[in-house]
């Protein structure tokens, strides 16, 4: 698969970085090796073989949930930069 030169100034855009013309080749060049090489991975026969989502075997090494005590809500509120009504006040963030 090849990638172009747009492509990647577009891709450049929206992951918000400035390249100059040269970096643009060069990065050009890069991703096109790796695209070829992940289209030679699809060429490989993985009939029979399982997915899998880690190379080895993973255990969740998280505690157990329990019920414990509350922050008294008085407690909870009194470092917040700006309370109402008993609950945090934060800015819209929704245009």
């Amino acid at each position: 698969m090849s990638i172009t030169i747009d492509q990647v100034a577009h891709v450049a855009k929206l992951a918000k970085l400035a390249f100059d013309e040269k970096d643009q080749e060069k990065m050009t060049r890069e991703l096109g090796a790796i695209l070829t090489y992940v289209d030679k991975l699809g060429e490989l026969d993985t009939t029979g073989v399982e997915p899998m989502s880690h190379t080895s075997e993973v255990t969740n090494v998280m505690r157990e949930d329990r019920v414990g005590t509350s922050l008294p809500r008085e407690v909870a509120l009194k470092n917040a930069p700006d309370a109402q009504d008993g609950y945090f006040k934060v800015p819209k963030v929704i245009k």
